[in-house]
């Protein structure tokens, strides 16, 4: 990575809460302002629109610093009912806006092909908190899941699809929710986005297998194998995970001799 492109985290402390930011992100503002955080803020100045995906949806907003998605922390299922956007407090560094917002820096550091972090939030009320990240978007990138409902999904986009993911599972990026809605697809790349609840795991097969069997579950509920599951596997399934091994396996390889004693 250029050092042009290297993120420059901050750690700025707000009445309710704190914000962490990339100060790069921002470079002509001497702090990261709250509202940015509001969906009201740019949808008045008629500088954002809403989009769905994931709960309660991402916000797209045209900053003075460039595209970003903003995402606002809400709970799913049972549990929803209860809590609504609130979260057990047990600490700034477990939030889980901070936490994404550090993995993704991370892996962005290790030019991987996850969204660029620019900001993330949380404020804490009592016992509970609530939390925000902003990314960058992904320019001219459209879901799986989109490519998907349009019926654009063929043998050699899974084969795409697959070695794009095998470097993240290389390098040990566990993503909690591998699904078609968070597999981006540009003209050249392929992105993995909503790391809420990932993590650094050391690189092993039963996580990576699970990963890859619940992104196959989504494919399926999207109606992959409406033709028959036998040609899902043939032309979309099997394609896609033997891209991945091929994938996955170059990068794995141990480095060369010359290479691993180089500077020692």
């Amino acid at each position: 990575m250029a050092e042009a492109d290297a993120i420059e985290t901050r750690l700025q402390a707000t009445d309710d809460g704190a914000i962490l930011f990339d100060a790069r992100a921002v470079a002509q503002a001497p702090t990261f302002a709250a509202e940015w955080f509001a969906p009201e803020y740019w949808l008045a100045q008629g500088s954002a629109q809403s989009a769905g995906g994931g709960r309660g949806g991402i916000t797209f907003a045209r900053s003075a610093f460039g595209e970003w998605a903003l995402r606002h922390y809400l709970r799913g299922g049972m549990v929803a009912r209860i809590m609504g956007e609130r979260y057990l407090w047990t600490g700034a560094e477990r939030t889980r806006s901070f936490v994404e917002y550090r993995l993704l820096a991370e892996l962005f550091r290790r030019g991987l092909n996850v969204p660029r972090p620019v900001a993330a939030r949380y404020r804490r009320s009592g016992p509970y908190y609530r939390a925000d990240l902003i990314t960058r978007v992904i320019r001219d990138a459209q879901p799986l899941a989109q490519r998907m409902a349009e019926g654009s999904i063929d043998t050699v986009l899974a084969c795409r699809v697959g070695a794009g993911i095998a470097p993240l599972h290389a390098a040990g990026a566990y993503h909690a929710d591998l699904n078609a809605g968070n597999v981006l697809i540009d003209p050249h790349e392929i992105w993995l986005i909503d790391f809420d609840r990932g993590e650094l795991r050391v690189p092993h097969r039963s996580w990576q297998q699970d990963n890859l069997a619940r992104l196959r579950r989504s494919l399926i509920k999207l109606g992959a194998a409406r033709d028959g599951e036998a040609r899902f596997v043939r032309e979309i399934w099997q394609p896609l995970v033997s891209a991945y091994e091929d994938a996955l396996a170059r990068a794995t390889a141990p480095a060369p001799a010359s290479l691993r004693t180089a500077g020692r």
